[in-house]
């Protein structure tokens, strides 16, 4: 009984090496893989910004067509194609 509780203790303690072992020998490749994810940039993320500038810039032009109305019927704001009928 006292035998194979303590090959059962060594079995657990080592277990506990060998993860670290292992944590410590994928830690430069999981740095690697992280510094290359944040210097570059997916479709998905490239997609998402542009999104972003033109909903931005279409409200700073509904804004300033809010503001003076007259400047914008020239550049084609002020109407909705899709209210007419």
């Amino acid at each position: 009984m006292g035998k194979t509780m303590v090959a059962v203790l060594a079995l657990l303690a080592t277990g506990g090496c060998v993860r670290t072992a292992w944590n410590v020998a994928t830690l430069p490749v999981k740095a690697v893989g992280k510094g290359a994810d944040l210097m570059t940039t997916s479709a998905k993320e490239r997609d998402e910004k542009y999104v972003r500038k033109m909903r931005k810039e279409q409200e700073r032009r509904d804004k300033e067509c809010r503001k003076n109305p007259e400047t914008c019927e020239s550049a084609g704001y002020l109407e909705d194609p899709r209210n007419q009928r």
